[in-house]
């Protein structure tokens, strides 16, 4: 069963949770459970997809409740035209909050994407990194005794392909658990000492206004079972006390 947090005769969103694909693809012939169609046995009707997040990332996933309605959002999400939060935990420390405006080239799939055109110009790719907390754990991943890592919340303005991920491993940074653009020794130590083997990346909050009601929408999506142990062990509880 997915954790459904909002419905009405419009949309309906759910809690997507991490290792989950979206829809089914020809990529991944193995995987025999999806969002698309779970929410869909579940709710006992066709659901349309607004936006996508990645396969390990968990979090607030909107979808639409007929065609129709789905052509007139999807431009909103397109655009931009509305608030995304996303908590992540960090290799190492950042002592300050800031503006990255760091261009991204387009990745492409080797199989999807073999004959794309791969000249394209970088394109404009903005986030906004706020440290809410930090952490140091006795644990080594070589040079040091102790390792330290930062949560952090993130909001995109752009929406390029693992533009979080890659805009952490650029400030150097890297999201804990990111096997394509984060650090093996510090997965490996989540994994072995932490009990953590996921993409520490979580879509908790979606805000826009609702196109056909006018009500300004709040979505919110719980943390899992990973992050909460994570958050209680790292004593992180009232970094989200107020919430």
């Amino acid at each position: 069963m997915l954790d459904v947090i909002y419905q009405d005769e419009y949309i309906v969103a759910v809690n997507k949770p991490a290792g989950m694909l979206v829809h089914r693809s020809w990529l991944d012939k193995k995987e025999t459970q999806f969002v698309m169609q779970t929410l869909r046995d579940q709710i006992g009707q066709h659901v349309f997809p607004l936006h996508r997040l990645d396969r390990p990332t968990s979090g607030v996933l909107v979808f639409a409740l007929s065609s129709e309605v789905a052509s007139q959002m999807m431009p909103m999400f397109a655009e931009h035209q509305m608030q995304k939060t996303y908590h992540a935990i960090v290799r190492g420390w950042i002592e300050e909050g800031d503006r990255l405006d760091y261009a991204l080239k387009v990745e492409y799939d080797k199989i999807a994407d073999k004959f794309a055109n791969k000249d394209k110009e970088a394109q404009e790719a903005i986030t906004d990194y706020k440290p809410l907390a930090k952490v140091e754990v006795p644990f080594s991943t070589g040079r040091f005794p102790t390792s330290r890592y930062c949560l952090m919340e993130l909001q995109p303005l752009t929406g390029r392909k693992h533009q979080l991920r890659r805009h952490m491993k650029h400030l150097r940074h890297p999201i804990v658990g990111d096997t394509t653009h984060g650090d093996g020794k510090h997965n490996r130590l989540f994994k072995d000492n932490l009990q953590s083997d996921r993409l520490l990346l979580h879509a908790s909050r979606l805000e826009f206004e609702h196109p056909f009601t006018g009500v300004q929408l709040v979505l919110e999506a719980r943390f899992d079972e990973t992050w909460c142990q994570l958050i209680e062990r790292f004593a992180w509880q009232e970094v989200f006390a107020e919430e």
